[in-house]
């Protein structure tokens, strides 16, 4: 790992009125997973918001390779990206889906980059490339919206809760994507209340408690 990859400082958020986040200085390690842990409330999507530039905050700068950004910044956008606990995906294929990012940015072998990802989220291309999204498990349809993120290579990943709510079988394939994601030169970001899974594989873990910093 080298220098941080993102960051924040004198970060504050509200939401009429209400401060959800109050951050002085975090930094995100290059090529690291950090976990974010927490109670419900306490910060963890609107942190991963803001890190995906998603939302500004209210106050403070949010910084990408050492410069402050927005998410209008040179092409920022297009280098971090979020998976939010709930997937949504397009009332079209799995390989369609896979497919929307590398589509609209005009990139090169779409059909090879398409199998590749879902291979990595443990889903046969043969078998699930043509089915439609109606016909997927929750926990298929969170693998392929995850493949759907991974397919764009990302240098930041941020995951919310990307376990929850997913039977065992699921919840394994998308943890050995997340680490696989890693291999493959990515940063990670995971706010997850699975905290046995954040200490085996985070270096870092951050506890948010009523959007301030608690523990390290």
């Amino acid at each position: 790992m080298s220098g941080p990859i993102c960051g924040l400082e004198q970060v504050r958020q509200e939401y009429s009125g209400r401060i959800v986040l109050d951050i002085d200085s975090l930094d995100i390690a290059k090529g690291g997973i950090v976990g974010l842990t927490g109670p419900n409330g306490g910060g963890k999507s609107t942190l991963l918001r803001i890190l995906a530039f998603l939302e500004p905050p209210a106050q403070g700068n949010v910084f990408f390779q050492g410069r402050p950004c927005t998410g209008k910044t040179n092409g920022i956008r297009r280098k971090v990206t979020l998976l939010d606990q709930e997937p949504y995906l397009l009332k079209r294929s799995v390989s369609a889906n896979v497919a929307y990012g590398l589509k609209v940015r005009g990139e090169p072998d779409i059909p090879g980059r398409v199998r590749e990802a879902l291979s990595l989220v443990g889903l046969e291309p043969g078998a699930f490339s043509g089915r439609a999204w109606y016909e997927l498990s929750g926990g298929e349809a969170q693998r392929v919206a995850l493949a759907a993120r991974l397919v764009l290579e990302p240098e930041l990943l941020l995951l919310d809760e990307p376990t929850a709510s997913l039977d065992e079988e699921s919840a394994d394939l998308v943890k050995s994507a997340s680490l696989k994601a890693r291999q493959r030169g990515m940063t990670l970001v995971v706010a997850s209340h699975d905290v046995e899974w954040l200490k085996a594989v985070c270096d870092t873990t951050i506890h948010l408690v009523n959007g301030r910093l608690k523990e390290r």
